[in-house]
């Protein structure tokens, strides 16, 4: 049995859990106080993923930059994929939070998405 200690980051407490693992898969977790930590330790062992958070150039617009961030979280082992890819992008002003920058980034199936309004430059 193989024993991996994690740091959960589902809620605020920061509960130190204790995940175990039987053949490849999960047979317990432990340390947390909340349902959201189990789930945490679970996924964050078998398939670990990370919303990415960034910028990207705005042309035109009364800011250089808007920032952005995926839409869902995207595999952890594609983040750097994905920044490399938004720093070729450049997007006209005006943006709107909300706003679609970037379809399917870095191959993953996951959108780019204004956090931000950036205004037209006058």
């Amino acid at each position: 049995m193989e024993k991996i200690e994690l740091t959960c980051i589902g809620c605020p407490m920061g509960c130190p859990l204790v995940v175990e693992m039987e053949n490849g898969a999960v047979s317990k977790v432990t340390g947390n106080t909340c349902p959201r930590g189990d789930a945490y330790g679970r996924k964050e062992v078998t398939n670990p993923t990370r919303i990415v958070t960034s910028t990207v150039r705005v042309e035109g617009g009364t800011l250089p930059v808007v920032s952005c961030k995926t839409r869902t979280d995207i595999p952890k082992g594609k983040i750097f994929d994905v920044v490399r890819a938004l720093k070729t992008v450049t997007v006209p002003a005006p943006v709107t939070i909300g706003q679609v920058l970037v379809d399917n980034v870095a191959d993953t199936g996951v959108e780019i998405i204004a956090t931000k309004n950036v205004g037209v430059k006058v």
